[in-house]
């Protein structure tokens, strides 16, 4: 399938799902596409990091601010600065860049909110920022207090120990709110006096800093684990849905946005997920985003066949996966439609973070790209994949090799 029948008619969102954080090989093909996808029409590219922090990736890769070194350092979340891949992409975009016009120049964005998993940082930062882009003067420090009481396990872990529920943390939530209506109701002035990125940019950070009062809110809910647990799942991605529309709305009169992150939350359908003894269910953002722009929204589900990086074997022959393998040889775009029913592999460990694809998963994508063997492969580009193939391919040079 060539990935040009997938933004026919056009789209505002065409994302792509990675079945394991920790296996490299769909994320060099995404740097592959993107490629190919930027002389579609495409604009901008939004990963799975923290929608603030990403903002300094984004002023390097369009303007050339700071170095690479320190944006890969400072500009991503989740430790997804580290990964070659991502290094790969930024130094492309930078290059791309170089030279064109402003309008013509890539974006790169993060959706993700900036709490990790066990943790979750202080507001007083992000709020701070906005508080300042007005001209106010509340004093939020003095309500936050240290920041080190909100970024601790203990405070995400147990509700006891969590700032989210107290008096003061209410009061920030309310000035809060008050901000963002006087970023909208004072919208003209400001962008008059600063601009309409610095508009944006004042609202990423009023955003983040709301979702994580809202997140630490949640934390110090005092129910069982289990419901606890997965309306923080729900939240994390409900700021992720929003933040991608507040993307589109940043890159209105540009082109599409290239999205990449875990299947988990591109999907279309509930996703699913053990944490230990509890089962999580939520309605990631690729559900959420799906529901409100309808066929705007175009979904590659990623999959592996096996992987030496995470130690993923190869899959029994009736599973998805498994069925794949014949019709695959490195790698493949294959629309959903034309994936044959299979089992969902069970030979997985938590551990590997890997998401076997299951039939509610596929009849929800668009397409699925299946990787044959991961890292065991030398991944080919664009072109040297397309002269393999049968049917018509974009023919072009990988820039990532």
């Amino acid at each position: 399938m060539d990935v040009r029948e997938l933004v026919t008619p056009p789209v505002d969102f065409l994302a792509l799902g990675e079945p394991a954080h920790l296996e490299p090989a769909i994320a060099r093909i995404r740097n592959d596409l993107f490629a190919q996808l930027a002389g579609l029409g495409f604009t901008s590219i939004a990963l799975e990091t923290d929608r603030v922090r990403a903002l300094a990736v984004n002023d390097f890769v369009q303007r050339g601010t700071g170095t690479l070194d320190a944006v890969m350092r400072e500009g991503f979340s989740h430790r997804f600065g580290e990964l070659d891949t991502n290094r790969e992409l930024v130094a492309w975009m930078r290059e791309y860049n170089e030279g064109r016009p402003a309008a013509q120049r890539l974006a790169f964005h993060g959706f993700d909110t900036s709490s990790e998993t066990m943790e979750a940082p202080s507001p007083r930062a992000y709020l701070e920022h906005a508080r300042d882009y007005l001209g106010l003067d509340h004093d939020v420090a003095a309500l936050a207090g240290d920041d080190e009481r909100w970024n601790r396990t203990e405070a995400i872990m147990d509700p006891a120990q969590s700032p989210g529920a107290t008096p003061e943390a209410a009061r920030l939530r309310a000035i809060a709110d008050d901000m963002l209506t006087a970023l909208y109701a004072d919208a003209p002035a400001l962008i008059a006096k600063t601009s309409r990125d610095a508009w944006f940019r004042a609202k990423a950070h009023l955003t983040a800093g709301l979702g994580l009062l809202r997140h630490h809110r949640q934390a110090a809910e005092r129910t069982d684990q289990s419901t606890r647990w997965n309306r923080m799942c729900a939240f994390r991605d409900a700021m992720m849905a929003r933040n991608l529309l507040d993307v589109r709305e940043a890159d209105s009169g540009r082109g599409p946005t290239f999205v990449f992150a875990s299947n988990r939350h591109l999907q279309r359908n509930r996703s699913h997920m053990r944490m230990g003894p509890m089962e999580m269910d939520w309605a990631g953002a690729g559900s959420i985003v799906s529901a409100l722009v309808g066929d705007r929204y175009r979904l590659i589900v990623g999959s592996l066949g096996s992987s030496k990086a995470i130690e993923l074997g190869e899959p029994r022959p009736e599973t998805f996966e498994g069925l794949l393998q014949r019709r695959v040889g490195t790698w493949d775009l294959i629309a959903a439609s034309d994936v044959v029913p299979g089992e969902t592999r069970t030979d997985t460990d938590p551990m590997q973070g890997y998401f076997p694809l299951d039939q509610e998963t596929v009849d929800g994508a668009d397409a699925v790209l299946h990787v044959r063997a991961g890292t065991d492969m030398q991944a080919l580009s664009l072109r040297q994949r397309g002269a393999m193939r049968s049917e018509p391919s974009m023919r072009m040079t990988s820039p990532f090799r």
